[in-house]
């Protein structure tokens, strides 16, 4: 079970990661365009996309989706890995 948790605990935190990664790839717009920004965009939009269905952005500018997906991942994280160990 050890090696299932950690394989689990790795997928989430290469998902925030690649959340991250979208957050400061927003404030440079020109690199939007970059292949590797595309692949991030790809995977992180529908998640960050639901949130955002929830909360729209406020003011039409400050976007919080990714707060709620930050928290969201982590609380479930942590309820998988209590259901595994």
């Amino acid at each position: 079970m050890p090696i299932l948790a950690n394989i689990i605990h790795l997928l989430f935190v290469s998902y925030t990661v690649m959340i991250f990664i979208r957050i400061v790839g927003s404030w440079f717009p020109a690199w939007m365009e970059h292949p590797f920004m595309r692949f991030i965009y790809h995977y992180t939009e529908p998640y960050l996309g639901f949130f955002r269905r929830i909360i729209p952005p406020i003011g039409g500018v400050l976007d919080i989706s990714p707060i709620l997906g930050f928290l969201c991942l982590g609380i479930l994280e942590r309820i998988i890995l209590g259901f595994i160990r």
